[in-house]
């Protein structure tokens, strides 16, 4: 899958998700307001953050009303302050109350994934390792998840089981052990073309390590194992594989991971243990008038 051009493809689709189960039959609330009536309204961030998720915010208040118009103050992948005025809708009050809560949820959220992204690039920073994401994601949000980790600074791992191999323990008990499993995976990617970008393959000891490295193994996840451990991987390899660092990862254990020399380090975090961002949304008295 191609990650730019599916993404248009993938907003659409999580809003019309998001408003139908918000939405349903109809906003019953919302018709306390006259129908002619029109507003303003402003979203402010309430924490220091990453802004991330504006086109699926957009989105939302597009497919409820085309005619609300949207001026951005900020832009994907920028930082921003408390206090900040993040965006300025005006168009029909009831369009803007009914599309209120689905597009704060996908902006708090992708916002939250993003500014965690950030914090974890920035402890990494002057190191040669890069922070990646897992596919440990909200089912349903596996692609705005991703973008959203790319927005903070951080990279992406496979984007799904249909574009990487990834040889874990059990794939290696079955496969009859690291080598044989590496030869298959090879003839496997081999036969799905351009579709597979890459083979890595988990060790959990050097002695495992050292198998991979004789059979060939370009990339290598190093699980759960010691920084000591880690460092002197990283000597035996000494440049024949992208190693990468998995297990016990968090903003504490993620510098002196780094500084082991390990190419890339993988956290489940970033998109499983999200904080949404503290926003809001506010109409403005002066702006709410009859159509």
């Amino acid at each position: 899958m191609n990650f730019a051009v599916s993404l248009d493809a993938e907003i659409e689709r999580n809003v019309a998700v998001a408003l139908a189960e918000d939405i349903d039959t109809g906003d019953l609330t919302a018709q306390l307001v006259p129908a002619s009536s029109l507003a303003r309204a402003t979203v402010i961030s309430r924490e220091s953050a990453v802004l991330c998720g504006t086109a699926w915010f957009e989105r939302c208040f597009k497919r409820i009303d085309p005619g609300i118009t949207l001026l951005w103050k900020a832009a994907d992948g920028e930082r921003v302050s408390p206090g900040q005025v993040l965006c300025e809708l005006e168009g029909p009050a009831r369009s803007l109350l009914t599309g209120e809560r689905s597009a704060l949820n996908f902006l708090q959220l992708l916002s939250g994934v993003a500014t965690k992204a950030a914090q974890y690039a920035d402890a990494v920073s002057g190191t040669r390792a890069q922070v990646v994401d897992t596919r440990k994601t909200i089912p349903g949000l596996r692609l705005a998840q991703k973008y959203a980790v790319k927005c903070g600074g951080g990279g992406n791992h496979r984007l799904g089981l249909y574009d990487g191999i990834l040889i874990k323990e059990n794939h290696i008990v079955a496969a009859g052990g690291i080598s044989a499993a590496l030869a298959a995976a090879g003839k496997i990617a081999e036969s799905a073309g351009g579709r597979c970008q890459f083979v890595q393959v988990e060790v959990e000891t050097l002695a495992e390590l050292r198998e991979a490295l004789a059979a060939g193994a370009k990339m290598i996840l190093l699980d759960n194992m010691t920084p000591d451990q880690m460092r002197e991987a990283v000597a035996i390899a000494a440049g024949r594989a992208i190693l990468e660092a998995s297990g016990n990862v968090n903003i504490d254990t993620l510098r002196g991971i780094a500084e082991t020399g390990v190419d890339r380090i993988s956290v489940g975090g970033l998109t499983k243990d999200v904080r949404a961002l503290d926003l809001s949304m506010r109409f403005q008295e002066s702006g709410i008038a009859a159509g």
